[in-house]
């Protein structure tokens, strides 16, 4: 006969599957450093001369400038051929960059967040390349009389993303969820059949 004073264990209600984002989401990152890029470019081109030099901080000017090279004004004094190159390279890349984010994982965060930074930079000075044949430079940083190359918003992006995916590659990755849930579950059935047993009379 079953002890009165023996507790019946309860099952443990199932757990709610994580509803993880998809990394897709981050492309929408993407679209605003493009429409900031331009938006941007739109207004130094309206607004300044080129070669003008406005300054901003001691350490920042704004200075229109004609880039026909690739990001801060590398192989600006090549022949023309860099045009037609750096247009099918960033072509080839975002198509790359865009397949890359669609098949990573969901969960992940800075990997999506750095690739998608790259995206909307190499996509915001294409669209400069063919529109143009050159890319709108306008923020000019220097310290003194040494002035570093003039790049853009689109070149910050590229920049900052760079840099996150570095650090994504040496940060330690988290332990996957799907090795652990066949441990839960074997769990689970064992505590059902020490149940059972403490049950029979």
């Amino acid at each position: 006969m079953r002890d009165p004073q023996t507790s019946t264990p309860v099952a443990a209600a199932p757990s709610t599957p994580v509803q993880r984002t998809h990394p897709a989401a981050w492309l929408w990152l993407s679209v605003v450093v493009i429409v900031l890029d331009q938006a941007t470019k739109f207004l130094a081109t309206r607004f300044l001369d080129l070669y003008e030099r406005v300054e901003v901080l001691p350490v920042l000017d704004f200075t229109l400038l004609h880039n026909t090279g690739a990001a801060f004004s590398m192989l600006a004094g090549a022949s023309g051929w860099q045009r037609w190159f750096f247009i099918g390279l960033a072509g080839v890349v975002s198509v790359m960059l865009t397949v890359w984010i669609w098949r990573i994982p969901r969960g992940e965060k800075l990997l999506p967040l750095s690739l998608a930074l790259i995206l909307g930079g190499a996509i915001g000075n294409v669209i400069d390349r063919i529109w143009h044949g050159y890319v709108v430079d306008f923020i000019h940083a220097h310290w003194g009389d040494a002035y570093f190359p003039a790049f853009n918003i689109a070149d910050s992006a590229i920049t900052i993303g760079a840099a996150l995916l570095i650090l994504d590659a040496f940060r330690e990755k988290p332990a996957g969820t799907t090795a652990q849930a066949p441990v839960e579950r074997r769990q689970g059935s064992g505590d059902r059949r020490r149940g059972a047993e403490e049950r029979r009379p």
